[in-house]
This record gives C-alpha cells, sequence and structure tokens, in this order.
C-alpha cells in the first residue's frame, strides 16, 4: 500500500506514489487544509521529512521503470500518449473515436481501471490490440504496471500507443510512465473551475482536450473561462475543443496527433 495516498497495488487483466501541491490556495473562515509543509501532505505519525524520504524513494523506483519503457519506445520510434482526466469525461468514447479514424495508422491501447476490463473490449471492438490492467485499489497505473503490459503488445515501429490511465485528477499526475506526454481530457460538464481544483493534473498535461462542447448550451458554462482557467495553471498548455459524440475538432485532434509522431520520427532520424 502506498503510505502517502493509500492506493494498493494491482495486477495485469495489475499492480503504487506522491503529490505535488504547488498552486496557490484560497481558503475562507473555518475551512481546514492538509497540504502545508514540504511534503505537501499530511499522515499522522509522520513528519513532513519522512514523507519526503518516501515519496522520492517511491518516485526513484518508478522512474526507472519508466525510463525502461521510454527507451523501448524510442527504439520503436513509437509516440506514447498518458491519458488522463477524472471519471465520466469521455477518455474511452474519444479513444474509440480516434481509433476509428486513424484507419491504418499502427497503434495499441494500454487500458487502465481498478476493476473490470468492459474498456478494453470496447477498444478491442474497433479492431486495435489493447491491454487492461487492473489495479485493484490503485488509483493510477505505474512505469512496472505499464512495461508489464507492454510486454503483451505487439507494438509496430512508428506506432502510438495510447495509455488510458485510471480516472482521478490527482495521482497520475506525479507519476512517469515514459510516455512522450500527458494529454487531459476535461469534460464541459465538469465545471470552468476544474484546472484551479487541480492543477498538478493541468501543469502536468502538453495538451488538454475539452471535450462534450456539444452539450456547452445546455449547462451554462463558457468554454472561454475553461480554456483561461486551464492557461492560468498552465500557460503553454495546448487547448482544443472536441466532441466525440458529433466530431467537432476531432480533425484538430488527429492533426496534433499526426504530427507529433512525425517530430518524434525526424528527431530520432537526425539523431
Amino acid at each position: 500500500m502506498c503510505t502517502v495516498c493509500g492506493c494498493g497495488t494491482g495486477t495485469v487483466e495489475g499492480q503504487g506514489h506522491d503529490h505535488h501541491h504547488n498552486a496557490p490556495h484560497h481558503h475562507g473562515h473555518g475551512d481546514l487544509h492538509f497540504g502545508h509543509g514540504p511534503a505537501g501532505v499530511e499522515v499522522a505519525g509522520m513528519s513532513q521529512a519522512r514523507l519526503i524520504e518516501i515519496e522520492t524513494d517511491i518516485l526513484a523506483k518508478n522512474d526507472r521503470y519508466a525510463a525502461a519503457n521510454r527507451a523501448r519506445l524510442a527504439a520503436l520510434g513509437a509516440f506514447a500518449i498518458n491519458l488522463v482526466s477524472s471519471p465520466g469525461s469521455g477518455k474511452t468514447t474519444v479513444l474509440c473515436k480516434t481509433i476509428e479514424a486513424l484507419g491504418a495508422q499502427p497503434l495499441a491501447v494500454i487500458e487502465g481501471d481498478q476493476q473490470t476490463a468492459n474498456d478494453a473490449d470496447r477498444i478491442r471492438a474497433t479492431g486495435a490490440q489493447a491491454v487492461q490492467v487492473n489495479t485493484g485499489k490503485g488509483c493510477h497505473l505505474d512505469g512496472h504496471m505499464v512495461g508489464h503490459a507492454m510486454e503483451h503488445l505487439d507494438l509496430a515501429p512508428a506506432s502510438l500507443l495510447f495509455i488510458e490511465n485510471v480516472g482521478n485528477l490527482v495521482c497520475p499526475a506525479a507519476f512517469d510512465l515514459g510516455e512522450d506526454c500527458k494529454v487531459a481530457i476535461l469534460s464541459v460538464t465538469e465545471g470552468e473551475d476544474k484546472p484551479l481544483k487541480y492543477p498538478d493534473m493541468f501543469t502536468a498535461s502538453r495538451l488538454a482536450l475539452l471535450n462534450k462542447v456539444d452539450l456547452a448550451p445546455y449547462c451554462d458554462v463558457d468554454l472561454d473561462l475553461y480554456e483561461a482557467n486551464l492557461r492560468r495553471v498552465n500557460p503553454g498548455l495546448e487547448v482544443i475543443r472536441i466532441s466525440a459524440h458529433t466530431g467537432e475538432g476531432m480533425q484538430s485532434w488527429l492533426g496534433w496527433l499526426q504530427g507529433a509522431l512525425a517530430r518524434k520520427a525526424a528527431r530520432a532520424a537526425a539523431e
């Protein structure tokens, strides 16, 4: 069990933690906040120094697995995307629509959930190869789980590897899986202040997909405010507005993917 957050370990079809809270916090009278101190978290009976020691050890071990994953992907010229979001953002639907639109592009999927193979089954129905990782009580994927899952995939050269992380806007932000980048998916139904409440995830991401924009007229939301808050926590964050249901913005997302894969291939050829 992870000492910091209490998550457990999992199994593949698998097996894990750190939290950084550096964004400013605003509290009203009577609010409680347990994120003060160098560790950014509090655990009864443990000093901040001990918490930092534990977190550092966990992340160092994870980073070794992630480095090995990254080397394997680099050797293939494959581009890996760590898809992160809260539950219900539409990650799996976006991924299914993406796979269908990519056609003959070589790709594979690692699916992370606490239980069931429901999402992996949905991915396989598109014709793509997928490995389900069940984390049990764990609230995120880690480098070891992903490396083990990769052993069960036939990754082609110049392929895309989609890693659909467990639905959680906290813990996956801290864990390197060996991916090229994190892509955060945010549903318009979640509220414009979601990036301000969970800044670490959006700070760690290169791109945000603002999904379900077709529902915006019915949810009384301000899409411009969504984007402003995303860039408030991460000024360099790219944002694409999409609807997996209507197809709006999907061509921009596909273009982003294809461009990222081409740039990685060009860098590899130049080395």
